[in-house]
């Protein structure tokens, strides 16, 4: 891990001098080498433009731009790790941040070494998920994890982030029963309560994307009381 965090980059986005500092400082002492800070929204879509973040960390409350609304923009380029910070506590708020593509939510005030460590953990299952292959092929399918790219039958299928993930992890795990609960604490770092529809419909776009028949689906099927499978034949 100490490898891990030497090398990635880290980018935070708030108006607020002190956190911009705290954070910084208490990454560093973490091992973290490569960080990067910017005071408004624009300043910080330049730098992911320009750097490539491996992880984003987000406040909500900007001069210039919502961070609702920067998040939108990088999840049109990029599945980047987006760690939330905002003041706004409420459920609703929670669950907007993640509809719109954050990876967590991180409340203020915080302790600065719990997002260090949360920061970790989403690194460490970043790496996981994309790195142990670059590329899967089954069935009409192939997916490019280095470009972060689905198609089927040579045509580029437009995934949204989470749906992707999803997504990759089946297909790292064809033929097993992976459940509700495994694709919110495995694939998107969440605890299941309450995220039981928020699996559905995602589960459908899915189908809607990869299915010839979303009604009638032959690669994700549904297994009665249990979860879901991705149905891949043997070549």
């Amino acid at each position: 891990m100490e490898t891990l965090v030497k090398e990635k980059k880290i980018l935070i986005v708030d108006d607020e001098e002190d956190i911009l500092k705290l954070l910084s400082t208490v990454l560093i002492k973490e091992g973290f080498k490569n960080i990067y800070t910017a005071d408004t929204g624009g300043k910080g879509l330049k730098l992911f433009n320009s750097i490539n973040p491996d992880l984003i960390i987000l406040d909500i409350m900007l001069p210039d731009k919502e961070g609702y609304e920067v998040c939108k923009k990088i999840r049109e380029k990029s599945m980047v790790p987006i760690l939330f910070l905002s003041a706004k506590s409420e459920e609703v708020d929670r669950i907007l941040g993640f509809a719109l593509g954050g990876d967590d939510y991180i409340v203020k005030p915080f302790s600065p070494k719990e997002v260090a460590y949360r920061i970790k953990a989403h690194l460490r299952r970043n790496s996981i998920q994309f790195n142990e292959h670059k590329l899967l092929s089954f069935g009409p399918f192939e997916i490019n994890e280095e470009k972060i790219e689905v198609k089927k039958n040579g045509m580029v299928l437009e995934l949204k982030p989470k749906v992707l993930k999803m997504f990759l992890y089946m297909a790292k795990h064809p033929n097993q029963i992976i459940s509700k609960e495994r694709i919110c604490n495995e694939v998107w770092g969440e605890d299941y309560i309450g995220f039981d529809n928020t699996i559905m419909v995602h589960i459908r776009r899915l189908r809607e994307k990869i299915e010839d028949n979303p009604s009638e689906p032959k690669y994700i099927v549904n297994v009665k009381g249990l979860g879901y499978k991705l149905m891949v034949k043997d070549e």
